[in-house]
């Protein structure tokens, strides 16, 4: 089992100020997923507890001279805390530059290379694996390594594999919500009012996020949203209605879902806004099994979508919803 790459200046970049940000207020502690072609950081997607969420990259995102090689079809997986990965990226970062690295990351003497090993710690009568950040300068290296559960079995990753394609399927119907700043800040407000929230989307277009307790009701309608995949027209007699009776009508037609969440799930999906995405959808899984988020990145300077990068999340429902 052997794995051993150079981290880009853009990936270096992506990781420490964006991703490993957003990553860390998902849970501490993920798997990270090595395969021919992508790297993935995955929170609980091996049990059905917390915000399941997975971040996804292809090599060239991060890395250049990427080789990996194992017995489980070239795949490698493991656990990693999120805030020593972070931590060993920055510390990196700033020794390369004081070594002089400048602008030439990944051209010259002076890289980044991140590689997995096996090394018998102090005190210690057996080798235990580390993750290793090696930073090359031209008179000296400075290695740091990062503690990481010892890799899953050939079952383990299958398992893990079979979870991660059951996570891609995708709802139905989704929404764009352009401005993720507006929904955190209803959500900010929201969140000491109550634990449950209940979300509700239609096929017209409108997401509808709302709380209760059994001495008030709030809520916060976003209408016209851009729809992709499975969308309808609002019937001229549901216009004018309240967005509540809009709502209700819509689920009883067939064209909206409606599931109940946890509030502190839903504030912790939104932290993925410090992965700095352009856009996010909103859906609801079939049946209602979960309340998907997908955030959108684009190529930088223009609306293209980014198509080596992709991260969403899967919020477990307190409610089996209505379709």
């Amino acid at each position: 089992m052997k794995f051993k790459a150079f981290l880009t200046d853009n990936g270096t970049s992506l990781l420490e100020k964006r991703f490993l940000p957003a990553l860390d207020k998902m849970g501490k502690v993920c798997h990270l997923y090595f395969t021919r072609d992508h790297t993935i950081f995955l929170h609980n997607l091996l049990n059905g507890d917390g915000v399941q969420s997975i971040a996804q990259f292809r090599k060239e995102a991060l890395f250049d001279n990427y080789r990996i090689s194992s017995q489980n079809d070239d795949r490698i997986a493991f656990t990693i805390d999120l805030s020593l990965l972070q931590r060993a990226i920055r510390s990196s970062v700033s020794i390369y530059a004081e070594m002089g690295g400048g602008d030439d990351v990944g051209t010259g003497s002076n890289r980044l290379q991140i590689k997995l090993v096996k090394k018998l710690p102090p005190n210690s009568h057996q080798p235990l694996p580390f993750l290793t950040f090696e930073s090359k300068g031209y008179k000296s290296a400075v290695i740091q390594d990062v503690p990481i559960s010892k890799p899953l079995s050939r079952a383990d990753v299958l398992e893990l594999q079979s979870a991660l394609d059951m996570a891609q399927d995708l709802p139905r119907t989704l929404v764009q919500v352009p401005d993720l700043n507006q929904l955190q800040n209803y959500v900010d407000r929201m969140k000491h009012v109550g634990d449950l929230l209940n979300i509700s989307i239609s096929k017209y277009g409108d997401l509808h996020v709302q709380i209760s307790t059994t001495l008030i009701t709030l809520g916060a309608e976003f209408r016209k949203l851009l729809v992709v995949g499975e969308q309808e027209e609002v019937p001229a007699e549901d216009r004018d209605l309240s967005a509540q009776s809009r709502t209700q009508r819509a689920v009883q037609r067939g064209d909206a879902q409606t599931v109940q969440v946890s509030m502190k799930h839903f504030a912790k999906s939104l932290q993925c806004h410090l992965a700095k995405p352009d856009c996010a959808f909103y859906g609801i899984a079939q049946e209602g099994a979960c309340l998907t988020v997908i955030f959108q990145f684009f190529i930088p300077g223009s609306r293209q979508n980014d198509k080596s990068i992709s991260l969403h999340c899967r919020l477990p429902v307190l409610d089996p919803g209505s379709s």
